[in-house]
């Protein structure tokens, strides 16, 4: 039942996806919706690792901005294949991310978000050096091939097939997710984030669990990642600063982390909040810092969780009154 739930959900969401392509007839408009649905999947990961393990990043970029470097590097050798290369710098992410978190997930709070922009700020310095590699801080073109799925590039990158295919992404990773916090795997790695002790107690092992979580979130960051680079055709070494996930961390707190969806939320919210701005756009990190405050103090679980408790009052006020007719 639960799947069958989720999957009409999912098919309502990418039809709302098509009303927002047929309502915005502006390709601005949509590149910066595009734009929005990829960072909406990037704080999706952000999102995970704090719902699940209760752990904040300030170093997820190094998945986001490596998945760009990764299919850089490949299709400029010419290793393989675009396809082949894309499940391939995937794959890559999830061993490396698993790999690491074996090591820093035994560190609690605050010394696991040193420790991940630590690690995050070495790759950047790294990347940014290896000017004969990477192009340094120039940064790099990526030599997409002029087709991608028996695509043609110039049709995949319009506007409008670009932010299809960057909402569809979103709907069907977001299921993926949704479908794997379901199971009995989602429950243990709740229990080991509610008290790690009492799991331990009872019989549960509780460091693979919590590296697992570690590799799912930056496996979503990477998808959102090469969606950037088809997006942009260019990386730099700005994709992997600390910044960037300092950023992505504030939409996941804003949209609410408690709900899978309420880093998605937070992303789209950030990005119109950006876009109404207009002329004062200069200024728009302080005055989205303000309203970061204001969602701390009056709806800690953020937009979602005063959505949540806004549909519940309207439920119980429905209730009642229809209780009072009768």
């Amino acid at each position: 039942m639960n799947l069958i739930r989720s999957g009409l959900f999912s098919l309502v969401a990418l039809g709302a996806g098509g009303v927002i392509l047929l309502l915005t007839p502006s390709s601005s408009l949509l590149g910066i919706y595009t734009h929005a649905v990829i960072y909406a999947i990037f704080a999706l990961g952000v999102g995970i690792l704090l719902r699940q393990n209760g752990l904040v990043s300030f170093g997820h970029a190094l998945f986001f901005g490596g998945a760009g470097y990764g299919m850089g590097l490949i299709l400029e050798l010419h290793w393989m294949s675009a396809e082949l290369a894309l499940l391939m710098v995937l794959a890559v992410i999830a061993v490396v991310a698993f790999l690491i978190a074996l090591i820093i997930v035994r560190v609690p709070g605050i010394a696991f978000g040193m420790l991940t922009l630590a690690i995050g700020q070495m790759a950047y310095l790294l990347v940014a050096r290896a000017r004969g590699i990477t192009g340094g801080a120039d940064g790099m073109g990526i030599p997409w091939p002029s087709t991608l799925f028996g695509v043609a590039e110039s049709a995949l990158l319009k506007p409008a097939t670009l932010f299809m295919v960057s909402w569809a992404v979103l709907v069907v990773v977001t299921f993926i997710v949704h479908q794997i916090l379901c199971t009995r795997f989602g429950a243990v790695t709740a229990a080991i984030r509610d008290n790690e002790e009492r799991a331990r107690f009872i019989g549960i092992k509780t460091l693979l669990p919590r590296a697992l979580i570690f590799a799912l979130s930056a496996v979503v960051a990477g998808v959102a990642g090469l969606l950037a680079a088809l997006n942009t055709g260019f990386i730099s070494p700005e994709s992997l600063h600390w910044s960037v996930s300092a950023t992505t961390l504030l939409m996941v707190v804003v949209g609410g982390f408690r709900h899978l969806v309420g880093p998605i939320v937070g992303a789209i919210a950030y990005f119109l909040f950006k876009d109404l701005l207009g002329e004062w756009a200069t200024h728009s990190m302080a005055i989205f810092g303000v309203a970061l405050i204001l969602v701390i103090v009056f709806s800690p679980d953020g937009l979602t969780g005063a959505l949540e408790r806004l549909s519940n009052r309207c439920r119980r006020a429905l209730r009642g009154h229809l209780d009072g007719s009768r």
